[in-house]
């Protein structure tokens, strides 16, 4: 007698026919998976101090504290040696030959069903770990996530779960590793839902929270329970001083597309230099030292820089270079092929900014202030959420890490503003900039990126009513009364399209029998006819039905070639954008 053979994911499915939805099951993977991530998120920045013990002799995360002692070689050379290793690992371990991060997270939950490289994921977190102990102006916060988020991917892979069930994981995944980042339950489980998943559904929220929770729980076990900032607490002195937190908001909003059209402008920079790909980390390396030399507080995740300006230690003239000296430091470290998030980046900037902000309004109307303390926190949930574009989660982040929460009203009023002017202005977060240059537009939300993800090719009819050159007149009649569409594809000997034929294209040959020896489809065909790339998605192909007015149009395999793939109906379109659309509805709604 054989012994049957089980397996895990044989396992799962079995459990799941003892839950109605799947919501049980679902609940048990978000508290494995908030552990996991948990862990993840202490084993990554374990990983960060011992390489940052290795390059400046401390493992602090106040590393500013630690740089006065230094001899300057090792200030410059520690980020330029770094940058070898990195572009080194990114080229030789890295599929897609670049680091990875919470673009990468927004990607897989929008695009390809919450799944993601468990091997990928690992090798990401040891790249960006690297970056961030070498000395890059990068942050952990959103390498964390894609580390957790990760995790979580490969589980519902492993699991065979359904689409909505691995995006919700997914959300599992990133909730669990911000909360475990920030010590921040609350807003790591509002994070996933507003960043990563998209929506507020309560079938997955249920499990996010779970998750994050957990993760906190891991995090607080490992590094003890209090805020990342221990600040003295701030009351908003008068309701007059609201339009200085609108102004703010408004600079906010100002310096943080500044710093994102920093990152492009470096990034595009960076890809003209005629260098291997693998030695520009080294060269941004050694420009970041350089930097260091005059100003330290750009170095790591800086979050001894952000402590120092809320406790309003730095003079108006360093804050000012410091905000500066930051954004130009994570636009090449970032541009130039680190690894690394822009978070704590934007923390820094925003508490240097909001610190001089409070000292130029405290200085006009000291009566008004509320203290340039309560500025600076002002400043880094503003600057945040506008780089981020998540206003509520990164609201509560800045809550969460700073326990300040007499200041509710101000940030929230901040945080709104700067988010409106990047938006407006600047088209969206930094991660949709990301996803924009790989090819994939999600600013209109994910409803359409799902239309934007399916290509022309997985729903056209391969083939169609072909004619070649010679054919005659009265085969092609022939043809034209037996076809559906009433349009023929005309090819030439080595199958690229040369045109097609619809009754009207026939006009005077259509009842002339004189001329059925005479004429051929080459004489009869309607040359440079509509077509589309197989390539092309399904927002393109109904732009171009819409646009031309033909419902029946060819697909090539690229207009340069003109090869015939087949053909696509515009029913066949609606009918896949329809499907789209009802399992977008459907996942919102927490079915599956």
């Amino acid at each position: 007698m054989s012994t049957p053979r089980f397996s895990l994911a044989r396992m799962m499915v079995r459990l799941r026919r003892f839950t109605r939805d799947g919501q049980i099951l679902l609940s048990v993977l978000a508290f494995v998976v908030g552990a996991a991530s948990g862990g993840a998120v202490v084993a990554f920045r374990e990983v960060i101090a011992l390489v940052q013990g290795v390059a400046f002799g401390s493992s602090s995360e106040r590393l500013l504290l630690h740089l006065g002692g230094l001899p300057w070689w090792q200030i410059v050379l520690a980020p330029a040696a770094g940058g070898i290793l990195i572009g080194l690992a990114v080229q030789f371990m890295m599929d897609e030959k670049r680091p990875v991060g919470l673009a990468d997270v927004i990607e897989a939950s929008a695009l390809r069903g919450g799944r993601m490289s468990i091997l990928q994921g690992l090798k990401g977190a040891l790249v960006n770990a690297a970056s961030i102990g070498f000395g890059a102006s990068v942050g952990r916060e959103g390498p964390a996530v894609h580390f957790g988020a990760s995790i979580a991917g490969w589980l519902a892979g492993s699991l065979h779960l359904t689409r909505p069930m691995s995006r919700t994981l997914l959300g599992c995944g990133a909730a669990a590793a911000v909360a475990a980042s920030f010590n921040a339950p609350i807003a790591g489980a509002l994070f996933a839902s507003e960043v990563v998943i998209g929506h507020y559904a309560i079938s997955a929220f249920a499990p996010i929270v779970i998750a994050s929770v957990t993760g906190t729980a891991i995090s607080r076990y490992y590094f003890g329970d209090f805020p990342a900032f221990t600040i003295p607490e701030h009351v908003i002195e008068s309701m007059w001083e609201f339009p200085a937190f609108i102004g703010l908001g408004i600079v906010a909003g100002l310096v943080a597309m500044a710093f994102m059209q920093g990152i492009m402008t470096t990034s595009n920079l960076a890809q003209r230099l005629a260098v291997p790909d693998w030695t520009k980390p080294a060269i941004g390396g050694l420009m970041i030292g350089l930097m260091a030399l005059a100003f330290p507080q750009v170095l790591g995740v800086g979050y001894g820089s952000t402590e120092a300006a809320v406790m309003a230690a730095f003079p108006l003239g360093l804050l000012i270079s410091v905000c500066l000296a930051k954004i130009v430091a994570t636009a090449i470290s970032i541009g130039f092929g680190f690894g690394g998030g822009v978070f704590s980046p934007a923390l820094v900037i925003g508490a240097m900014l909001g610190g001089a902000y409070g000292i130029v309004f405290t200085q006009l109307f000291p009566a008004l202030s509320t203290g340039t303390g309560a500025y600076t926190i002002l400043g880094m949930g503003a600057m945040a959420a506008a780089v981020l574009g998540a206003p509520i989660s990164t609201a509560l982040i800045i809550f969460e890490m700073t326990g300040d929460y007499a200041l509710t009203l101000a940030l929230m009023v901040a945080v709104v503003v700067a988010t409106m002017i990047t938006r407006g202005f600047h088209g969206g977060s930094f991660f949709l900039w990301q996803l924009e240059r790989r090819g994939h537009d999600l600013k209109d939300g994910f409803e359409v990126a799902l239309l934007r993800n399916i290509k022309v090719r997985d729903i056209m009819s391969s083939g169609g009513e072909l004619v070649t050159l010679g054919f005659s007149l009265p085969e092609i009649r022939a043809m034209l009364q037996k076809s559906e569409a009433g349009e023929l594809f005309v090819v030439d000997d080595n199958g690229a399209l040369f045109g097609t034929i619809t009754l009207a294209d026939m006009s005077e040959f259509a009842f002339d029998p004189s001329l059925d020896t005479l004429v051929t489809a080459s004489d009869i065909a309607r040359r440079h006819p509509t077509v589309l790339a197989g390539d092309d998605n399904l927002e393109a192909a109904l732009g171009l039905m819409h646009d031309s007015g033909e419902e029946y149009i060819a697909v090539v395999e690229d207009p340069d070639t003109m090869m015939f793939l087949g053909c696509v109906r515009e029913g066949r379109v609606m009918s896949a954008y329809n499907r789209a659309l009802v399992e977008a509805r459907r996942e919102e709604r927490g079915l599956d």
